[in-house]
Parts: structure tokens; sequence; C-alpha cells
């Protein structure tokens, strides 16, 4: 017997709600994160630059452009904001010095642990009410589209 679209967990309705439901929960998630690290006079950009550099020091203003996947230009902006508060700063690359890598300043490091302990805290609001093992699955599933869609992209499909 054939399952019907309301059943069938691969249908096309069921699909574009998988869809929706991913973006507006990404969406909704980034909206709550700008209001939690609003008082602490971060914006969602400078955050993710913070961020990356904590996971990687000393990146080059073009590694950062693609793992934010903005433009070098846009990059460079946000560069010079966060460098004029004095929370990282660029150092020209020894082999290369066409290249600039950017650092995290003492500064930014108690700004980072600060941001850390508001991401928790809204983490556990978020997830709030679900169990550990839909949590696991979720997050396994994610991986697995995550890992689809890098495939995708670095293969000649259109």
């Amino acid at each position: 017997m054939p399952a019907s679209a309301a059943t069938d967990p691969h249908s096309t309705d069921w699909e574009l709600r998988l869809g929706f439901l991913i973006h507006d929960v990404s969406r909704l998630r980034r909206s709550a994160f700008d209001r939690c690290l609003k008082p602490l006079n971060v914006t969602r950009s400078q955050w993710w630059v913070l961020a990356y550099l904590s996971r990687e020091d000393g990146m080059t203003q073009s590694q950062l452009a693609e793992e934010l996947d903005l433009g070098k230009v846009a990059v460079g902006g946000l560069i010079d904001r966060l460098e004029k508060s004095g929370l990282v700063r660029r150092v020209a690359d020894a082999a290369d010095r066409r290249v600039n890598r950017v650092f995290l300043e003492p500064k930014s490091k108690q700004l980072i642990t600060k941001m850390r302990k508001v991401s928790h805290r809204m983490n556990g609001k978020i997830l709030e009410g679900l169990a550990d093992d839909k949590l696991e699955s979720a997050a396994l599933t994610l991986d697995a589209m995550k890992r689809n869609l890098l495939e995708y992209l670095q293969g000649d499909e259109v």
C-alpha cells in the first residue's frame, strides 16, 4: 500500500516544511542571541569573528571571509571595528606580507568568556524540555544534512 503524502516522510510537502523549520529556527535563534548579546555591545557579525578566532587564533582575513560567508571588504570592515575596540589586532603574515592574520587581544578573551556564558544560558532556554535522546537524534540528522550539503557544494552537480 503506497504511503500518503501526509505519512510519507519524503513527500514534497514534508521536505518543504522541514526546510522552512530549519530556516525559521536558525533565524529565531540568531534574533534571540542578538538580544542576549546586546548588553555586551557585540553585533552578531562581531560575535562570529571572535568565535572563529577563539577556535583558531591567527586566521587570515580571507579565511575568516570564507568561514563567515562574507566578502573580504565586509570582513575587513568588521576587523577594523574590532581593532578600534581593542579586541583584535592584525599582523602581516611572515611568509607573505600581503596577507593579514587576525589575532585576539586579551580584552577579547574576557568578552568571549562572557559571550559563552550568555550562549550557554540561551541554549538552555532553547533546548528546555527536550529529551537528550531527541537532541542527539536531531544533532545527528542535522550533521548528516550538513555533510550532504558540503559534498554537494564541492561536487559538479547542478
